[in-house]
């Protein structure tokens, strides 16, 4: 499995970015795709889960401004930003994991088994 994130830049505050994440040899059906992001000297949190079955999960913070999408037959799950403010600047990973035993998907870093190089983020 490989994940390739990509569509990270530098924008202006109000501005948009869509990042996408390719998905090789992954099975989306029964699983989870989530974004995380981390800060300059900050923890890797959590921004988004998808679920197989087409739900998301926003953190407060994001919600109204994100939307997190896919093109199955792609395997691409894109995450598009709108509305950027300076503390959403960070490194953008994508992760891939099952869902968990009560059939949703966490926002629990250590839960994904698989993980992106990252796709830098800079809002100013």
């Amino acid at each position: 499995v490989q994940l390739v994130e990509s569509g990270g830049g530098s924008v202006q505050p109000g501005g948009s970015l869509r990042l996408s994440c390719e998905a090789s040899g992954y099975s989306f059906r029964g699983s989870c795709v989530a974004w995380f992001r981390q800060g300059p000297g900050k923890e890797r949190d959590w921004v988004s889960t998808l679920r197989s079955d087409g739900s998301t999960r926003y953190r407060d913070s994001v919600k109204g401004r994100f939307t997190l999408s896919k093109d199955t037959a792609k395997n691409l799950f894109y995450l598009q930003m709108n509305s950027l403010k300076p503390e959403d600047t960070g490194m953008y990973y994508c992760a891939a994991g099952p869902v968990n035993e009560y059939g949703g998907c966490p926002g629990d870093k250590n839960h994904y088994d698989y993980w992106g190089q990252g796709t830098q983020v800079t809002v100013s």
